[in-house]
């Protein structure tokens, strides 16, 4: 836990990067990430997109960050999905960049070397659900409610969710929310393997922070690989991937941490990671 000094001077490198539509605050080696457009629901416009952006970039780069909670203003909604009147307006060609945009957001969460957990307290819609499923973990309370209504608006998911979603749920299941555009519930949404676990409503965040807690108890180096390892992983085969594995495993056993943890192992000791 950090000092009220050191709390002053995140609280400040925070306000320092000037966003406007998320809230973005640091605090015991936990980055917390929210969406603030509670009267739209947390829709994403381009400024939003670029917000989250520049807050994931800085706990990517702030060596003291060791996870993230990504989560909606209000009690309504994490994200509801796109900005239907930005949208509305959009050319082909603007359409086309903004989902580049988006995705490359999306991937930086997925791939930040960190733990981002998803704290979904209501809608997580379009863009909201694959805001989500870039994430680590999906938290959900019992109310929250999940779906890819793009082609209602005459659309297809342009965020990463004709990619993301078949690889989480299987791509009968994918498929079927992807072309309805129905909305499933957190309990379906637990069902098919899109969220981890429903939570209270009251403990969510709580919940977030133990399961980041667990995490950041471990070799950061190793928490880093094993991340990417499995990331990198999904988009090979598998004998590609073992090998990758197989590499990481080698690169993680040259490290202080694999000292310190097999040996704190052997001497029936809590281990102390230095991230080396």
């Amino acid at each position: 836990m950090g000092s009220p000094g050191i709390a002053l001077v995140e609280k400040a490198a925070a306000a320092a990067l000037n966003l406007a539509n998320v809230l973005y605050e640091k605090k015991g080696g936990v980055a917390y990430v929210t969406v603030n457009r509670p009267k739209v629901l947390n829709a994403l416009n381009t400024p939003t997109w670029k917000d989250l952006r520049t807050a994931f970039e800085d706990a990517r780069d702030d060596a003291t960050i060791r996870g993230a909670v990504l989560t909606g203003a209000g009690d309504r909604a994490f994200i509801a999905g796109a900005d239907i009147g930005e949208l509305a307006q959009a050319t082909g060609f603007d359409a086309e960049q903004s989902s580049r945009f988006g995705q490359e957001v999306l991937d930086l969460i997925e791939n930040l070397g960190k733990p981002v957990i998803a704290a979904v307290n209501g809608f997580a819609l379009g863009g909201g659900c694959e805001t989500a499923m870039a994430c680590t973990v999906r938290l959900a309370v019992e109310t929250a409610r999940f779906g890819q209504p793009e082609v209602t608006l005459g659309l297809v998911p342009g965020g990463g969710g004709t990619q993301r979603l078949p690889r989480l749920v299987g791509k009968g299941r994918a498929l079927q929310l992807i072309l309805s555009g129905e909305m499933i519930s957190a309990q379906e949404a637990y069902r098919i393997g899109l969220v981890n676990e429903i939570v209270p409503a009251a403990e969510l965040i709580a919940r977030a922070e133990s399961i980041l807690k667990k995490i950041a108890a471990n070799a950061p180096i190793a928490v880093k690989l094993a991340l990417e390892a499995t990331n990198k992983g999904m988009e090979t085969s598998q004998s590609e991937g073992l090998l990758l594995e197989a590499s990481y495993f080698g690169l993680c056993a040259a490290t202080e941490d694999k000292k310190e943890g097999t040996s704190a192992f052997l001497e029936k000791r809590v281990p102390r990671f230095n991230g080396r």
